[in-house]
């Protein structure tokens, strides 16, 4: 637990992956903190100060110093906190435990919001493809019940993205692309992370998420 003399703050916004990651941290670790919802599109200037360069969530403020971006915040919370480890001891499989979780980011979060903006149906063909085979590599890298092993670990945090939010876009845009035939281990997996007790509270409503895409891509054909 964070001491008296901790003050541990937590800027975010509903329904957010990347703040998202952060919550599941924080309570994995049963850190006590404060928690600021900021709005999209009207961030506050406490937010901005703290976030000058990027002007985004989520910002962490650890006695009055904040620290950013979602991956570099998890890092900071098990290296500050040292109970329950979301990252390996073992310097090897540490890196590998980076290195998937950027690959999470780099490979699947930077392509799968480019459909929600996408007007060629064949491009996004494309991108649906690439995240594919993204989710194969993740598929074949899945050795146990979770990424951290019998417990989650900073991959399955990272991953929260493609267990809850992934499945909901598929259903907004009428797909099939993360399915239990063609990922049947990380489909498993996805089930097991988003029915974790700590994981399922942090997430937000499933029906929210689902309307927003509906309305990006109601949005999108409207607009062609």
């Amino acid at each position: 637990m964070a001491s008296n003399q901790e003050e541990v703050k937590l800027f975010g916004m509903r329904g957010s992956p990347f703040a998202t990651r952060v919550h599941i941290a924080l309570k994995l670790k049963g850190i006590e903190y404060e928690y600021v919802d900021e709005k999209w599109g009207n961030f506050s200037e406490t937010l901005i100060k703290y976030n000058p360069v990027y002007k985004k969530v989520p910002v962490l403020v650890h006695n009055k110093k904040p620290i950013l971006e979602s991956i570099l915040i998890l890092e900071y919370i098990d290296e500050i906190w040292k109970q329950n480890p979301i990252l390996p001891s073992d310097p090897y499989k540490r890196a590998q435990a980076r290195f998937w979780s950027k690959f999470i980011d780099d490979k699947i979060l930077s392509a799968v919001p480019k459909v929600t903006t996408c007007h060629d149906e064949k491009e996004r063909e494309e991108i649906f493809k690439e995240v594919e085979v993204a989710l194969q590599f993740l598929e074949n890298e899945l050795k146990d019940k979770f990424f951290g092993g019998e417990k989650i670990g900073i991959v399955d945090i990272t991953a929260s993205f493609v267990a809850f939010w992934l499945p909901v876009i598929q259903e907004a845009a009428g797909l099939k692309l993360f399915t239990s035939e063609k990922f049947p281990k990380l489909y498993k997996w996805s089930e097991d992370f988003n029915n974790h007790p700590i994981v399922k509270e942090q997430l937000p409503p499933r029906e929210f998420i689902l309307a927003f895409f509906k309305a990006r891509f109601e949005s999108l054909a409207a607009s062609k």
